[in-house]
């Protein structure tokens, strides 16, 4: 729980005056996407996307990728999704929980739509790996332009940099955060302004800005068209962090930064750079840093290693949101989670995923080897999940917003069409390299989808073989058994059927507590619960309650906090007076119905490696007491 104001949605407010918003949102929002200069038009004219390097291929190259800024960044997410908001939270676990909510009655569609989005959220890990590897890489690359010689730094040094990174992550981004937006703000100005001097140069780029340029050099490449999409959607790489980070700073700022100064600058950039290569051909070696003078090269490396860095910071961050997302929603089991700052609910740490995700970092790297061999593996996720947010938003706007099909229907129907080209020209680079953020997303969605399974095992299996609670209570109320002057809760999954722990005491100390809270904890779909809807109190019979406790998936779940806040309902129960039973559940898999057997053992295996309960829930140390039960699924 937080204390943080809420919006009227709900959400936290956002605090501070626009202009700060705009800052913070540029720091943390656009490093993805504001790093893809780096490597983007030297690889749409790699000779694998057999794209020649003329005139009129790279006027028509530069026109594309203005046009696809445009139409994908700009219409579609900027003017319309970031419009699909769940109570002011965006991101494709926010969105896929609107969907479910507004997908009607059916169990089937909704069960889908939750499949579908969680789907999309697995492709997000694979973008988390692969995003701070080439962005990394790109950046340290430039030292081969400043100093040839040096060649053979570049993947160590790129290497000591991620370890660097990451294990910076135990600290915190308070620090570095304050630095995102002003540092981020340089680089975008940087690339506008090194763009305009090209431009000046060289003006005849100009005329990129007209369409059929970018019609013409699609339409030209024949089947090839997919290689070069494949190579283009590099530049729209981190448009999905516009719409996941809404809920920090809120739509108009996100709008204003990206149209304000983010857009314009990345137009200037690509127009710069094929303005260089109409001059100098040559230059096609790299041409993000041939456009320095080459007495600023070196300070245009070190800049670009800082924008790599914060674009791979808030990749990383985002990933730990996800997880905690992922937990709460029921999707993967219990993990710790440290919030490295006392004011911002949002800064959190898992370890687990760190060191895992530096894991898949450090073998990216060490395979792919450079930039551009990790740009086959660059866009599949990306694409992806662009695919799967437009199908989500067509839900959201027709059931939510109850927009007729007629309107719907063809808007949604080129997006796709947009969508499934970009996905198809990064899918033929499958086996270059595509296939390794496809992977990771298998391996992810196994896992989540299994620990959803298997608790739903598990709580049918609570089911039918507890005891029903109020018959239970009522004759236990009823009872002489001896009592201890103190508050117990006891932490149920159903809270219909009498507790495991409850029964433990009963059976091996023989004693009740005076007062008796059967405990049930959920997650809404939805990011925030409004505090006066946070629990619901019911008396079962003398000196036994029954509470329910509803968090929302962006929330911390503080259970005591919650608790105490049951006064006004009746319920006292105070903090240092008060013992916490949790039934620590050993889940042993059996033949029959149920999961086949190897997703049997992985649930229990995950089941066995779960975080600790008193911490998820903040409840204190020194007053829990955990008793063992077995499951059969």
């Amino acid at each position: 729980m937080s204390s943080d104001p809420r919006s009227s949605s709900g959400a936290p407010a956002a605090h501070g005056p626009l202009g700060a918003l705009v800052l913070s949102a540029i720091g943390v929002v656009y490093g993805d996407i504001g790093t893809s200069p780096l490597y983007t038009m030297a690889e749409v004219f790699s000779p694998a996307n057999g794209v020649p390097l003329t005139a009129e291929a790279v006027t028509g190259a530069v026109s594309t990728l203005f046009w696809a800024l445009m139409f994908v960044v700009t219409l579609k997410y900027v003017v319309l999704v970031l419009r699909a908001d769940n109570r002011g939270e965006g991101g494709i676990l926010a969105l896929t929980a609107l969907a479910a909510q507004v997908a009607g009655g059916r169990p089937g569609r909704r069960a889908a739509l939750l499949m579908l989005g969680v789907f999309g959220a697995t492709l997000f890990y694979g973008d988390s790996v692969i995003t701070p590897a080439i962005s990394v890489l790109g950046a340290v690359e430039g030292l081969v332009v400043v100093a040839p010689g040096l060649s053979h730094a570049v993947l160590p040094l790129s290497l000591v940099v991620l370890v660097a990174l990451f294990a910076m992550q135990r600290h915190g981004t308070a620090a570095v955060g304050r630095l995102f937006g002003p540092v981020i703000v340089l680089w975008f100005l940087t690339l506008g302004g090194t763009g305009l001097w090209q431009i000046l140069r060289e003006p005849a780029i100009l005329a990129a800005l007209n369409p059929l340029h970018a019609a013409r050099f699609l339409a030209e490449r024949g089947w090839h068209v997919f290689a070069a999409l494949g190579a283009i959607v590099l530049a729209l790489t981190g448009a999905e962090a516009l719409y996941a980070d809404m809920g920090h700073f809120g739509r108009r700022p996100i709008q204003l930064a990206w149209t304000g100064l983010v857009l314009p600058a990345l137009a200037l950039n690509y127009l710069g750079q094929g303005a260089l290569l109409l001059q100098d051909p040559a230059a096609l070696a790299n041409p993000f840093f041939h456009m320095f003078p080459p007495a600023w090269q070196p300070a245009a490396v070190v800049l670009a290693t800082l924008a790599a860095i914060i674009a791979s910071q808030a990749v990383i961050s985002g990933a730990f949101s996800m997880t905690r997302q992922s937990m709460l929603m029921g999707f993967l089991p219990r993990m710790a989670v440290r919030h490295t700052s006392a004011r911002e609910q949002g800064q959190i740490y898992l370890p687990l995923v760190n060191w895992a995700l530096l894991v898949g970092v450090l073998a990216a790297v060490l395979a792919f080897r450079s930039s551009a061999a990790l740009a086959g593996a660059y866009g599949v996720a990306v694409t992806l999940t662009m695919l799967i947010t437009t199908v989500l938003a067509y839900v959201v706007v027709r059931r939510a917003w109850g927009l007729p099909a007629w309107v719907v229907g063809p808007v949604t129907a080129l997006f796709l069409v947009v969508d499934v080209a970009l996905f198809a020209g990064c899918a033929i680079k499958f086996v270059d390299g595509g296939w390794f953020p496809l992977a990771m997303a298998a391996l992810f969605f196994t896992l989540m989808s299994t620990w959803r399974h298997g608790r739903a095992l598990v709580l049918e299996a609570i089911r039918r073989d507890g005891l029903e609670l109020a018959p239970f209570v009522q004759e236990l109320a009823a009872s002489t058994t001896p009592r201890a002057s103190r508050v117990a809760v006891y932490a149920v999954a159903d809270p219909s059927t009498v507790p495991q722990a409850l029964l433990h005491n009963l059976k091996h100390n023989q004693v009740l507590h005076e007062r008796n809270v059967i405990l049930n904890v959920r997650f809404a779909d939805q990011p925030w619960v409004d505090p006066a809807q946070r629990a619901e109190v019911e008396a079962l019979a003398p000196g036994f309650w029954r509470v329910r406790l509803l968090f929302g998936f962006m929330e911390t779940p503080d259970v005591p906090h919650a608790l105490a806040a049951c006064a006004a309902q009746g319920l006292d129960v105070p903090l240092f007076d008060t013992s916490y039973f949790l039934s620590r559940e050993t889940v042993v898999p059996t033949p029959g119905e149920g999961m086949v057997a190897w997703r049997e053992r992985l649930f229990a295996a995950m089941s066995r490696n779960a975080g600790n309960a008193a911490g998820f829930f903040q409840l204190p140390d020194n007053a829990v007491v955990e008793l063992g039960t077995r499951v059969q699924i």
